[in-house]
Parts: structure tokens; sequence; C-alpha cells
């Protein structure tokens, strides 16, 4: 989920209520009962996340090794992890990044799970604990600190990197003699193919996830060139503008939506996997954009009836992919700021980590740990290991990425000109210098 617009008002905060049972028996409560409940309060830690914890049966694969991990930090710790979680039931309703923000302002938990946006906004203003004194910060990859590191300090590490890229049909791709594409040219003759042969939208879209083509098309020069840190310097100190990065990307992407391979329309209104997952299963639509984790999911793409492949998004540089980074992160300054980090530690671990990568077949933070990925995740696999990708979420850049850019491509969908998308670009970069 990403931050969405204004919304109409009803804000829900669910969370887990501790429930005291007593027996029917007993007739008062000694001091030497309230002191065992006043000391496993103490140790309790409260971590704000979009799931519940899982049940003991549960089949949820990505739950099932969260909770792997936090139990082993339990255990080795003396802690309670307790959860408080939210969960929008549509669109309309307050999203889990409001939720977030207003829950870490008003210092009302002590871990949380975070998406890029909110991590940046709530390190930039100081509400996150710096991590980068937890032993588990040698063994991370370098694209992990990059993504969450604001003014210098460590505020976020993830249990995974959340890559994402294109989900195909090789059947489909075979069917017509096409190769899978690397280029912007590859890929619109690939579509013009398949709209010639009857597939009419090509490309199965969503409201929230088009801006990975937008991404891969923007930034390929910057992050796999020689000069990024110099660029991003240029680009925060207002020497360059985001706009001049981004125009590329909307403009190719318009061009998709131009030519009838995108249903702007229905991706403005479709829900992630919901809207385009039925016709690509179904081998109507040869194309759709998820991240890693859908190709293992049964919810998703785990049971496709065809030869599936995940590839990255067309640029300039060939198949790139798209990483997003997610966060775990300490409240700052509260009173369980250190057992809170201590959690981290034993849940970032090479150890449980190790157990949570094996779960979910992810690729993972650490350096140190490797599985083995099933052969559709093969392609993008090779391309991270090879270090070619782009970073959707920086926090080193004073606009932030993903959710800003989110926002922009859905005017896109409703209508806005290229122009306007990039006046919109101009307009938060020029908030940022100020």
């Amino acid at each position: 989920m990403k931050r969405g617009q204004k919304r109409a008002a009803a804000i829900l905060l669910a969370g887990a209520m501790a429930l005291m049972a007593v027996s029917c028996g007993q007739k008062d409560i000694t001091s030497e009962n309230l002191l065992q409940k006043e000391t496993e309060e103490e140790k309790a830690i409260v971590l704000f996340a979009p799931m519940e914890r899982s049940r003991p049966d549960a089949e949820n694969a990505a739950r099932t090794a969260f909770d792997k991990t936090i139990i082993m930090a339990e255990e080795a710790l003396g802690v309670t992890v307790e959860y408080n979680t939210y969960t929008a039931a549509d669109y309309q309703e307050k999203s889990y990044d409001d939720v977030a923000l207003d829950r870490i302002r008003n210092g009302m938990d002590d871990l949380y799970l975070l998406n890029p946006d909110v991590l940046q906004k709530m390190g930039e203003e100081g509400r996150l604990a710096d991590l980068s004194d937890l032993n588990c910060v040698k063994n991370l990859r370098e694209v992990v600190k990059t993504a969450n590191t604001v003014d210098g300090k460590l505020v976020g590490i993830s249990q995974e990197v959340v890559v994402y890229g294109l989900f195909v049909n090789k059947d489909m791709f075979d069917r017509y003699g096409l190769k899978l594409p690397g280029t912007p040219e590859e890929f619109l003759e690939c579509c013009r193919v398949f709209q010639e042969n009857g597939i009419e939208t090509p490309i199965g879209a969503n409201r929230w996830w088009l801006e990975t083509f937008v991404f891969a098309q923007a930034y390929a020069d910057l992050y796999n060139g020689e000069t990024t840190e110099e660029e991003i310097a240029a680009l925060n100190s207002g020497e360059r503008k985001y706009s001049d990065y981004m125009r590329k990307g909307f403009e190719y992407l318009k061009k998709l939506i131009d030519l009838g391979y995108i249903d702007a329309e229905k991706a403005y209104t479709s829900e992630a996997i919901e809207g385009e997952g039925a016709d690509f299963l179904a081998q109507k639509t040869p194309i759709v954009m998820a991240y890693w984790g859908a190709a293992n999911a049964e919810t998703a793409y785990g049971k496709a009836d065809f030869n599936m492949q995940v590839i990255g998004f067309p640029s300039d540089w060939g198949q790139m992919p798209v990483v997003s980074m997610t966060g775990m992160s300490v409240l700052a300054d509260s009173e369980r700021t250190e057992e809170a980090k201590a959690v981290l530690e034993v849940i970032l671990s090479d150890e449980a980590l190790q157990a949570y990568s094996e779960t979910n077949q992810v690729i993972s933070p650490s350096k140190n740990v490797e599985v083995e990925c099933i052969p559709a995740l093969k392609p993008l696999n090779d391309l991270v290991n090879e270090g070619r990708y782009v970073l959707a979420s920086n926090a080193g850049l004073k606009v932030e990425q993903w959710g800003n850019t989110c926002l922009i491509v859905r005017e896109l969908l409703n209508g806005a000109s290229v122009d306007e998308c990039m006046a919109e670009f101009d307009r938060l970069q020029e908030e940022s210098l100020q």
C-alpha cells in the first residue's frame, strides 16, 4: 500500500486488545499476581504491522515467516511481542500508511513495519531511532542501507529486498514468435503484435504499480552509471530537476496508454492483482506487473497453468528490476527503544533471515543469506545479483519517490498531460528546497 490521497473521514485503528482471563472461583487478585502482571507488561514490545499474528496452522507463508523470527526474538530475549494491526477495508478508508503516521507521532507503539514514504517522512521528523549501531547492519546489502538512510541515520531495515518485475506468459510470447523484450522499443513491438492478434489490452495494470515502468525509464542511467552520488546531490540541491528524469518515463507510459496497450480507466480503479490477475491467469492478458513474492503466493500467481517468467521492465539498459524497500523501524526516544532494537537485532540476524527467506523464497537483505528461487524468478534474481536495478525508494532523495510518483501516475491515468505531471514534480522539488 502507498500513501493515499485525502479520503473521507472514517478512522479505524484496529489493534490487539489484551483480555485477562480470570478463574470463576478466584475471589481476589494477590499482590504477587499484580507484580507478575506488571513485569509481563514491562517486557511486552508492541509492534504495528498490517497483519495479525498467525495461528499455528496458518497457511499464509509471509505471515508465518515473520512470526518465526518474532518467536526467535521472544525466546532469546524473554519478551513478548504484541501486534497492533490495521487493514483498510477498501481504498476509500484511511490507509495503513496514514494510520502509521498518526501512531508514530503519538508514540503509540515500539516497532513499526513501514512503507518507504512513511519511513522517509518519519525519519526526516526525527521520530525513528538510528539503527546503525546494530550488529546485523554489517551484513546488509548496500541497497538496503542506501534506501533507508535519512540524514545520515539508518531508520529502517527490511526482512527482504522487495523487487518488482514484469510477469509474462512465455507461452503466449512463443505462440507469436516473440522474444522477451529488453528495450522500450522491443516492448512496444511485442504489444503491437499481441494487439494485432486479437489481444485488445496486452498489459494488465492497476492503480498502484504502473510507476514501475516510469522508474525503470527514469533512473536506469542514474543507478547504473558511474555518477550516482553526484546526481543525487544535484537533485537535492536543485541543480538538477526530478522532472528531467521522470519525463522520459511518463512519456513512455502515456504512449502505452494512447496506443491502447494499457486501459487507463480500468487501471485507475483496479486494486493490485485483484484487477488484472484473473485475466492473466486465464491467459487473456500476457503481461502484468507485480512484486517478487507474488510469484510464490498461490493467492496471486503461484499456481499459473502456463510457463510464467518474471523479467525486468524495459529500459535503455535492457531488462531492469525495480526495487522498493519497506522497513522495520523503532520509535525514537521511547521507554522501550533499546528493548525494541534488541528485538530487531534478533529478527534481522543471519539466522533469522535465513529462516524468513527460506520460508518466503525471497531475496534477503543480508549479503550472507542466499535462497534458491523458483525458475520463473531466475531472470529477475540474476539481474539483482549482478547489481542491475533501479531504486524506487531512496530516503537519501529529498523528494520521496514511491508514494509521490504513484499519485502523479494516477493523475496521468485520469487525463493529466505529461507537462502537468512534470509541473507537479517541480512543485514538490521546490517544497523540498524550502
